[in-house]
């Protein structure tokens, strides 16, 4: 029997769906929001420069945590059942919890970027981990 909507699935849809609106927002808003955001000042003169590379990986970041919400919701039992379900909701989880854990591998591939992005950026990863496992765990069975 389907218990109904999982709660803390339905939250980690929310949290990427705000995460892509606010990688969007960059586009919007141009250098100063990538800037503020933690992108690094490379994309942000890249921005200002007209370049087409920030807004391209922006438009994709934001596509995938888009994607990442339909799987959410199609795991809380909101949206169909969407292809290979579990395993994109396990991969999505191990994502956000190792961004959350292992960034200071990754800190030396993005020089640009300050030690308190790598610790706020980590700890909202992390967090969107937890929510998105804590949603898994409940709805295992039913994945």
């Amino acid at each position: 029997m389907n218990p109904g909507p999982n709660r803390f699935l339905l939250a980690a849809a929310a949290l990427d769906v705000a995460a892509a609106l606010l990688h969007l927002a960059c586009i919007v808003f141009g250098a100063p929001w990538y800037r503020f955001l933690g992108a690094g000042e490379r994309m942000a003169q890249m921005d200002a420069a007209g370049h087409w590379y920030p807004t391209v990986a922006t438009l994709v970041i934001s596509g995938v945590l888009l994607v990442w919400a339909l799987y959410a919701l199609s795991g809380a039992g909101v949206l169909r059942r969407l292809p290979l379900r579990r395993t994109v909701l396990t991969a999505i989880t191990a994502v956000y919890l190792l961004r959350g854990t292992v960034f200071v591998v990754l800190m030396p591939y993005f020089p640009g970027n300050s030690p308190a992005f790598w610790l706020v950026s980590s700890a909202i990863c992390l967090v969107f981990g937890l929510v998105h496992l804590a949603g898994l765990r409940q709805r295992w069975r039913y994945l």
